[in-house]
């Protein structure tokens, strides 16, 4: 059985690939500081809690375990907090995963699989984005993956490294099976935002930016279900084993829905009111983020099973009513 090491895999999208790891046969080594991941979502395999710029630990987990590959999920993703802390997020997201990097390349382990953005991208020049788009990312958050994806192109030229970076469009949903689910603090993320309304837990949602070039005026986001997300991770970490070359994959489902529609569709799911407030726009939103997925499609054969925004927020429902 195959270890896989997933640094954040105590989080919302590292523990549901865990889930997929182990039930392809995998064995996952999870390695977690719990600054933002939970340990109750550390159902399958190893845990070593600490952080991956730890030297010891990573020689330990590097010197007890025979490690065949790394997906790298450990970062901050907060892109406003990015914008007023950009030290941070150099210092997690760049610097520590040059230091998981140097662990990587000394333990002889050749594949990586890195937990990049579409905010690589930046302001989109076209719709759909495909794989060829320009990056030019306006966010240190989005400049962090940037970065990470130069060093590890560079890496894979200088040393015997392969990788995958997945650039994720809007990840969303639950564990079908309700065993794990998404919880951030804070939450940023739009659909459990509305939930949180329906379940009582908040006031209302705020709807950023109401007069986008759009069909009704809203942002419109690729939501894509945790676990095709999850399923990409191992079908890519196999496609690396079988000796396959390096590549940026695009992962979304190829379709937008609005704020509006999802506000809609959750109080269809729930059968509750859910209360809004039209603030101003965010910086930097872009109007529309759609991905191009042709590439996952045809070389990870790879396929969404949640194509439809109703079926991922009937599992989001599922799971936050669960977890209170």
């Amino acid at each position: 059985m195959k270890k896989v090491l997933v640094t954040g895999g105590a989080g919302y999208i590292g523990s549901h690939c865990c889930k997929e790891l182990h039930n392809k046969g995998y064995h996952p080594v999870v390695v977690d500081n719990l600054v933002y991941g939970h340990s109750e979502n550390v159902k399958w395999g190893d845990f070593f809690e600490g952080d991956i710029a730890d030297s010891k630990l990573m020689s330990e987990i590097f010197g007890s375990h025979d490690i065949h590959a790394i997906i790298h999920f450990a970062a901050y993703a907060y892109v406003g907090e990015s914008m007023s802390a950009p030290m941070k997020y150099y210092k997690n997201n760049v610097q520590k995963t040059i230091r998981l990097l140097q662990g990587a390349l000394k333990y002889k382990v050749k594949h990586f699989i890195f937990s990049s953005s579409c905010a690589v991208y930046g302001m989109p020049q076209k719709i759909p984005i495909d794989e060829q788009h320009s990056r030019s990312p306006i966010s240190p958050y989005g400049r962090s993956k940037y970065m990470v994806e130069d060093i590890l192109s560079d890496c894979s030229k200088a040393y015997p490294l392969e990788f995958m970076s997945l650039r994720y469009f809007n990840a969303a949903g639950a564990d079908p099976q309700g065993e794990i689910g998404e919880k951030h603090d804070p939450e940023t993320h739009l659909i459990p935002l509305i939930l949180d309304v329906a379940a009582g837990r908040s006031d209302e949602v705020k709807v950023f930016g109401s007069d986008y070039e759009t069909e009704d005026g809203s942002c419109i986001r690729d939501y894509i279900h945790v676990t095709d997300l999850a399923r990409a991770h191992v079908l890519a970490l196999g496609k690396l084993l079988d000796g396959e070359p390096s590549r940026y994959v695009n992962l979304g489902t190829g379709k937008g829905f609005s704020v509006w529609e999802a506000i809609a569709l959750a109080t269809k799911i729930t059968g509750k009111d859910i209360a809004y407030t039209v603030t101003d726009r965010r910086p930097g939103d872009p109007p529309v983020l759609v991905a191009s997925n042709q590439k996952a499609l045809f070389e990870l054969d790879w396929k969404p099973i949640y194509t439809n925004l109703e079926d991922i927020i009937h599992t989001a429902w599922n799971w936050h009513q669960s977890m209170y």
